[in-house]
């Protein structure tokens, strides 16, 4: 099962300031829109849609985010995602935005996900067959701190453009 996920994405008018730079809030709605249609895409996983059946939704908890190169409007980028993190109730994903070519690291996003009952207004413990699914397409990173996350990509990404 595919445990990176990827989509592409032109980026709007309607989401840049008047510099042509996308507006910083906007890039949380770029990966997590990626990130939705990611997974009902792989996963058959309408991640934000069982609410009205079961009561139970994942809500975000917490984001950190970092801007490394401005994005444009009109240009073309990547967004990949991860599973890095897994707990009974939550879970972290790695997001990141690319250019068009995958060679600029543009941002880097990780966001934790609190599942959560709507009727009890708790967190809930995910089904067993969420964490059947979770524990197939985990795919931690090296690192447990976004800082040291961060520093660790852009080390391996000068490496690798060195090499070219």
């Amino acid at each position: 099962m595919q445990k990176i996920l990827q989509s592409t994405v032109k980026v709007r008018f309607q989401d840049c300031d008047p510099f042509n730079h996308l507006y910083n809030t906007r890039y949380l709605d770029y990966f997590l829109n990626a990130r939705e249609d990611q997974l009902l895409e792989a996963y058959n996983l309408d991640a934000f849609g069982g609410t009205a059946d079961t009561g139970l939704v994942w809500v975000i908890s917490s984001n950190q985010i970092c801007y490394l190169k401005s994005v444009f409007r009109g240009e073309v980028i990547i967004i990949d995602s991860q599973l890095i993190e897994v707990k009974p109730r939550s879970l972290t994903v790695e997001m990141r935005m690319w250019d068009e070519n995958k060679v600029s690291l543009k941002s880097m996003l990780w966001t934790k996900f609190t599942y959560f009952n709507i009727k009890t207004q708790k967190p809930a413990l995910h089904s067993d067959e969420l964490t059947s699914l979770f524990n197939e397409i985990i795919a931690p990173v090296g690192q447990t701190n976004f800082d040291d996350r961060k520093t660790a990509l852009i080390q391996e990404l000068r490496l690798l453009n060195s090499m070219a």
